[in-house]
C-alpha cells in the first residue's frame, strides 16, 4: 500500500491542531474515524489538496452536527425552565363534628358562662339548668332540680301546661256562651273546685277527668322510639341524653312542629314556645279560680279582655310601641333598668327622619293650600260684589217702577 507523505503530514496537523481546540466528548472518536477513513482513500489517490480538503470538509461537517446535539437540550432545559411554575400547597381542611352542629342535635350547656339564675338574678343558677332543654331559664326556688328526675318532672309540666292552654280558653268561653243551668250559683259561674258543682257539672267534670286520668294511665310509660317524631327527637337529643323529648305524643295533624324548619334547633324552638305559653296559661288559670272564689263573680264581668272598649287596644298599642324603641334589662348592679335598644335606636333616627321630610312637605303643600284659598276668597269676594251690585240694580228698578205706579194711581 502507497501512502503519500504530505497526506500523512496533513493529516495529523489537523488533528493535533483540533485536539488542542474545546471540543465536547465525542469529537475525538469522530477525529480517528475520519482520519483512518482518509488513509484509506489516500491509499487509492496520489492528489494530496484533494485529499486535505475532503477532511477538511468532513471535519467541519462533523462540528456543526456536534454542536446542533449539544444546543438540542439546551434549548430543551430552557423551556422546561420557563413552563415550571411553583406549586402552592393545598390548604388543610378540617371538617367539622356534624355533632356540634345545632341543626343536627340540641348542644348541651348554653348557659354554662352565667352564673346567676336568668328568671331569679338574685339567685345562683341551679346546676342541672343550664339551657339545654326547651323552657329552662333557671327558675327552681325550691330545688326540685336536685332532688327529682329531670325528665319526669319535664313531662309533668308539660302536660299541665297543655290542660292549662285549653282551660284558659274554657272557662270565659262557658261563662260567654253556655246556658245557665249549665253554670253554678245565682251568678252563673264556672264549675270549679273553689266554686263548686251542681249535680249535673259535677257528673261533667267527673267524666272529664277519669278520662284524663285514663289517658294518662295508658301514655305514662310509652315508648315513642319507634314513632317518626321520636326518632327524630332520639336524635336531636343524642348529645344530652337517650330519652328524646318529655311529651312528646307524635301528634301533629297540622304539621306545625315544623314550622321553623326541620332542623333541631327549629324543632326546640316551637317547644320553647309551647311551654312558654303553658307556663303563662297556668298563671292565668290560677287567676281566674282565684278571682272568682274572692269576689264571688264571674271573670268575664266588667272586664276589658271579654267586652268592646278601647281601653284594651290602647294597652296593647302602647306596649308595641314601648316593645319597638325600648327594653328591659336586669344587671349586677340594677334589677329593673329601661334603656333605648340599638334597633329603637335605628328606628327613632328613620322616625325623626321621615318626620323632617313630612315637615317639610307639608310645609310646600301648606303654601299651595294658601295660595288656593287665597285665589279663591279673592273669586268669592268678586262673585259676592256682582251679585250684591245685580241685586242693588234689581231692587233699585223695582223701587222706580213702584214709584211710577203710585204716581199714575
Amino acid at each position: 500500500m502507497k501512502i503519500s507523505t504530505a497526506a500523512i503530514i496533513a493529516a495529523l496537523t489537523a488533528n493535533s491542531a483540533y485536539a488542542f481546540a474545546p471540543m465536547p466528548r465525542a469529537s475525538g472518536l469522530a477525529s480517528t474515524r475520519l482520519f483512518a477513513d482518509t488513509l484509506e482513500k489516500a491509499s487509492s489517490s496520489t492528489d494530496t489538496a484533494e485529499i486535505a480538503k475532503k477532511f477538511q470538509e468532513q471535519l467541519d461537517a462533523d462540528e456543526e452536527k456536534v454542536e446542533e446535539e449539544e444546543e438540542e437540550p439546551v434549548v430543551a432545559a430552557a423551556v422546561a425552565v420557563e413552563v415550571e411554575e411553583p406549586v402552592a400547597p393545598a390548604p388543610v381542611v378540617v371538617e367539622k363534628d356534624p355533632t356540634l352542629d345545632p341543626k343536627n342535635r340540641v348542644q348541651v350547656g348554653r348557659y354554662n358562662d352565667i352564673d346567676r339564675s336568668i328568671a331569679m338574678p338574685f339567685l345562683k343558677r341551679p346546676t342541672k339548668l343550664d339551657g339545654t332543654h326547651a323552657g329552662d331559664v333557671g327558675f327552681d326556688p325550691l330545688g326540685f332540680s336536685e332532688d327529682y328526675d329531670m325528665y319526669t318532672m319535664m313531662e309533668a309540666e308539660i302536660r299541665h301546661a297543655r290542660l292549662a292552654m285549653l282551660a284558659v280558653v274554657g272557662w270565659p268561653m262557658s261563662e260567654l256562651n253556655a246556658p245557665n243551668w249549665m253554670l253554678h250559683g245565682p251568678n252563673h259561674l264556672a264549675p270549679s273546685v273553689l266554686n263548686g258543682f251542681d249535680p249535673l257539672s259535677f257528673i261533667a267534670v267527673a267524666g272529664i277527668f277519669g278520662a284524663f286520668g285514663y289517658f294518662e294511665y295508658k301514655t305514662s310509660l310509652r315508648k315513642v322510639d319507634e314513632t317518626e317524631m321520636g326518632k327524630k327527637h332520639k336524635e336531636d337529643m343524642a348529645n344530652v341524653w337517650k330519652y328524646g323529648v318529655p311529651g312528646d305524643y307524635n301528634f301533629d295533624p297540622l304539621n306545625l312542629y315544623s314550622m321553623f324548619g326541620d332542623t333541631a334547633d327549629a324543632r326546640k324552638a316551637m317547644r320553647e314556645l309551647e311551654i312558654t305559653h303553658g307556663r303563662w296559661a297556668m298563671v292565668g288559670i290560677t287567676a281566674f279560680a282565684a278571682w272568682e272564689a274572692l269576689t264571688g263573680h264571674q271573670i268575664v264581668e266588667n272586664s276589658m279582655f271579654f267586652h268592646p272598649n278601647l281601653l284594651l287596644p290602647s294597652l296593647v298599642a302602647s306596649y308595641v310601641a314601648f316593645s319597638a324603641f325600648y327594653e328591659v334589662k336586669n344587671t349586677d348592679q340594677y334589677l329593673f333598668r329601661v334603656e333605648m335598644s340599638s334597633e329603637g335606636e335605628a328606628r327613632m333616627n328613620n322616625l325623626q327622619r321621615r318626620t323632617a321630610n313630612l315637615s317639610e312637605e307639608a310645609l310646600e303643600y301648606s303654601k299651595v293650600a294658601f295660595e288656593y284659598a287665597k285665589n279663591a276668597a279673592e273669586v268669592t269676594i268678586e262673585t259676592s260684589k256682582d251679585i250684591k251690585d245685580k241685586y242693588d240694580s234689581i231692587n233699585d228698578n223695582y223701587t222706580n217702577y213702584a214709584l211710577r205706579n203710585l204716581r199714575k194711581d
